[in-house]
């Protein structure tokens, strides 16, 4: 078995590999020293919500941090949807500081595109450029075609990349779930799939014009699939992320609870189906969470009221392994290529002493009262799964252990 100090194109190695290759950390592994566990790299997420500076009440960065090494993550992208938004050097400085305070893992903050994310004015994108890890307006679709020409050309002159939540506003119409069978059954606004596809094919043709790096979170429909794998072809410089819940859910799986309302939504599926090919095809390059926590009253208020996010940090690779990688759709070298390798690749995130150790034979109920997190809303509630994180180390040192 190859050695976990390697970078591991293999799925994972034993404990006792690491056990007798002297790490400062062996001692610890040694309880987990038996055939059921695995030692993977640590996993990274490229999209995660910590909500501080701003929005404490939702998540800290110590909650976030400490949820995700206990989900096997050792590296984590912040989006900067806070208060104040990371437009500046000045107000990207407070992100910073929690970070350095009370981060465990490593933990690299996005810049905001344009200021206040109001998509009017470009950010100090000069200023922010050392310290973060990419620029994003994510929860909203930067609107003006001139605006992000304008940030794609600042990007590439600083040789950052463009991460872009993809929204047509005018497409929207006060939707919320998915604008699909479910919609029409219980009478809900929906959102059409053109709002996300097309903003995507708008920016591939700008990224042609522009050549930045360019990467599209969250995709949700088959047209995005499809438009994606196409620029690919032509040479265009774009990688792209979803979901588990895009990939393991459809829209009829949905319940009249805030813990199915998320942004995009989940969809149809046709385009579950387009979205699983697209991973195993390479489209799609990674899984990230969009581990997006809030208040237990602003979620407690039905599919059509709650604020949209839910968390998945926690439970991001049982939930993977047991439906799609148990199942045999997925292998688990494959799908530790699209937690480890792919997004620190895209993401220029190395990989030094993370480790995750789990035991796969596990089985266990997704509870929201176990997690970590402050956010409770999982769309897997209740769900039955396979894989147990029992140690993760970050840098040489445990930062999580059961």
């Amino acid at each position: 078995m190859m050695s976990a100090k390697m970078k591991m194109k293999s799925v994972g190695c034993c404990v006792s590999d690491i056990v007798s290759s002297g790490h400062s950390f062996a001692e610890a592994l040694f309880s987990f020293n038996s055939p059921e566990y695995v030692v993977f790299p640590g996993f990274c997420d490229v999209h995660v919500h910590f909500r501080e500076p701003g929005f404490s009440y939702k998540e800290t960065m110590k909650t976030g941090s400490e949820a995700s090494a206990r989900g096997g993550y050792t590296a984590v992208c912040t989006m900067p949807n806070l208060n104040p938004v990371p437009d500046s050097l000045e107000h990207l400085q407070q992100q910073l500081d929690l970070i350095d305070q009370n981060a465990v893992i490593h933990v690299y903050p996005y810049g905001a595109i344009t200021v206040a994310e109001q998509g009017e004015t470009l950010a100090d994108l000069d200023g922010m450029a050392p310290q973060v890890i990419a620029f994003s307006d994510d929860g909203r679709g930067v609107q003006s075609d001139d605006m992000m020409r304008s940030a794609m050309r600042r990007a590439k002159a600083l040789d950052k990349m463009i991460v872009a939540h993809c929204e047509v506003n005018s497409l929207l119409n006060g939707g919320y779930i998915h604008d699909g069978e479910y919609a029409r059954l219980h009478n809900h606004k929906g959102i059409c799939s053109a709002s996300e596809y097309e903003q995507i094919a708008r920016d591939l043709r700008l990224v042609e014009e522009i050549g930045c790096r360019y990467h599209v979170c969250h995709i949700s429909t088959k047209e995005s699939v499809e438009i994606i794998r196409a620029a690919k072809k032509r040479g265009v410089d774009v990688t792209c992320e979803t979901a588990p819940h895009y990939l393991v859910m459809n829209d009829m799986d949905l319940q009249e609870h805030g813990r199915f309302r998320m942004n995009p939504p989940i969809r149809s599926e046709e385009d579950r189906k387009a979205l699983l090919e697209g991973v195993l095809d390479g489209t799609i390059d990674m899984i990230a969470t969009d581990h997006a926590p809030h208040s237990a009253e602003e979620k407690g208020k039905g599919l059509s009221g709650s604020a949209f996010g839910v968390v998945g940090i926690e439970t991001a690779f049982p939930v993977l392994y047991t439906y799609l990688v148990k199942p045999g759709i997925l292998t688990l070298e494959k799908l530790i290529d699209l937690l480890v390798f792919n997004p620190r690749s895209r993401f220029r995130i190395p990989l030094g002493e993370d480790y995750t150790v789990w035991n796969l034979e596990k089985e266990m109920t997704v509870d929201p009262a176990d997690f970590l997190s402050m956010g409770k809303a999982t769309p897997f509630e209740g769900w039955k799964v396979f894989g147990e994180c029992v140690l993760t180390v970050c840098d040489g040192n445990i930062v999580y252990r059961k």
